[in-house]
C-alpha cells in the first residue's frame, strides 16, 4: 500500500458515511503535510483500490475537499493540493516568517512602492503632522506562487524613508534598520471584491474576502505601520485559542 495511505482508517460498522470518513481523514492527512501544496492528490481510482471502497465514495469524498477549499481540481489533470495559510490571532508574525515556517515558498509581486501624501485615516492612526510624507508599499502577497493576499503598507517617512529599500519582509527590514515592530492591534472584518480587488487577487467579482487592519508599534509606543491585508478566504484563516 501507498505509504500516504497508512493512516486512513475506514470503518463502516459506524453511522458516519464512508465518504465522509474518508473526507475527514484526507483533510487531516493533508494539514499534517502528506502532501504539500500543488501536489496531486492520489486519484479516485487509486484511493478506491487502496482503502477497498467504491469510486462513487472517492468521489464524493474529494467532491468535500473541492467544496472546502482544500484541493481544486484541474479538468484532465487531477486534483492538487492547494496552498493554505493559519494565523494566529495572538501572535505577531510577520507573512513571510508565517509562511516559511508551514513549509510554503513565499514572495512578493510588487504593485508600487513610493512616497506620498497620507490619507487622513492614516494621518489619524498614525499620529501624522500636517504636512507629513508616508512610504507606501502595495503587493500581492504569494505562496509557491499562488496569490494569497493584497496588501497596503503605509510607514511615516521617518520610519522608511526609502520604500524601494524593502525587496521582500517588510518586517524583517524593519528589524534590521533597528526600528521593529513589537506590538500590534490587528482588527478583522469581511468585504466583497470590487473589480479592482477581484482582478488582483484572482478571484470573481463580489467574492468575500477577508480585511485584515493592522497598526504596529515600536518599542517606546510610536505607531509606525499601518497595514490593510484582503485575504482571500479560500487559502486562508485565523485561529485563536481560548482558554477558562
Amino acid at each position: 500500500m501507498d505509504p500516504s495511505f497508512e493512516h486512513l482508517k475506514l470503518d463502516a460498522a459506524l453511522a458516519t458515511p464512508l465518504y465522509r470518513q474518508l473526507a475527514r481523514q484526507l483533510e487531516l492527512a493533508i494539514r499534517r503535510g502528506t502532501w504539500r501544496a500543488g501536489e496531486a492528490l492520489p486519484s479516485e481510482r487509486n484511493l478506491a483500490e487502496a482503502l477497498s471502497v467504491s469510486r462513487i465514495t472517492a468521489r464524493k469524498a474529494i467532491d468535500q475537499l473541492t467544496e472546502s477549499g482544500l484541493i481544486r481540481r484541474d479538468r484532465g489533470s487531477g486534483n492538487f493540493i492547494r496552498p493554505s495559510m493559519s494565523q494566529s490571532l495572538t501572535r505577531l508574525a510577520s507573512f513571510s516568517e508565517i509562511l516559511t515556517r508551514r513549509g510554503f515558498t513565499p514572495s512578493s509581486c510588487w504593485l508600487s512602492r513610493e512616497l506620498c501624501a497620507p490619507s487622513n485615516e492614516e494621518n489619524l492612526r498614525l499620529g501624522l503632522s500636517a504636512n507629513a510624507q508616508v512610504a507606501r508599499l502595495k503587493r500581492l502577497r504569494l505562496a509557491d506562487d499562488v496569490v494569497m493576499a493584497v496588501e497596503e503598507s503605509c510607514l511615516p517617512v521617518m520610519i522608511l524613508p526609502d520604500p524601494e529599500a524593502v525587496e521582500s519582509s517588510l518586517y524583517n527590514w524593519l528589524e534590521a534598520a533597528g526600528r521593529p515592530i513589537v506590538r500590534a492591534f490587528q482588527q478583522v472584518t469581511a468585504v466583497n471584491a470590487d473589480p479592482e480587488l477581484a482582478r488582483l487577487a484572482k478571484v470573481a467579482e463580489g467574492q468575500a474576502l477577508l480585511k485584515v487592519t493592522r497598526l504596529g508599534y515600536l518599542a517606546d509606543d510610536t505607531p509606525a505601520e499601518l497595514t490593510i491585508t484582503y485575504c482571500r478566504t479560500d487559502y486562508y484563516d485565523f485561529s485563536v485559542e481560548l482558554m477558562r
